[in-house]
């Protein structure tokens, strides 16, 4: 896992959730992408969502990532759950 301020949202390997049979759902409309260090993602557009239980800190969060290819991170936290966790007081910075 890999938690990213330059990352705008939530991200999982498509491959890892498929494997691991998290509920993997089709999106109505795909999404293009740019990876963390600005190159073009190499599937192109994110197709799908993965639905997920994010554990810290003894908090449970139930959470939609966009799936798509991560290489050899399975999952990546952005901005937008940084901002969640602060916000709840559930993430000091």
């Amino acid at each position: 896992m890999l938690l990213d301020s330059r990352a705008t949202s939530l991200f999982m390997d498509t491959a890892f959730a498929k494997e691991k049979e998290f509920k993997v759902e089709k999106l109505r409309n795909p999404l293009f992408i740019r990876n963390v260090d600005g190159t073009v993602n190499m599937e192109g557009t994110i197709m799908h969502q993965v639905e997920y239980n994010i554990f810290f800190k003894g908090h449970v969060e139930r959470a939609r990532m966009d799936g798509c290819n991560l290489g050899k991170k399975e999952v990546i936290l952005g901005m937008l759950w940084l901002y969640h966790m602060m916000e709840n007081n559930n993430l000091i910075i």
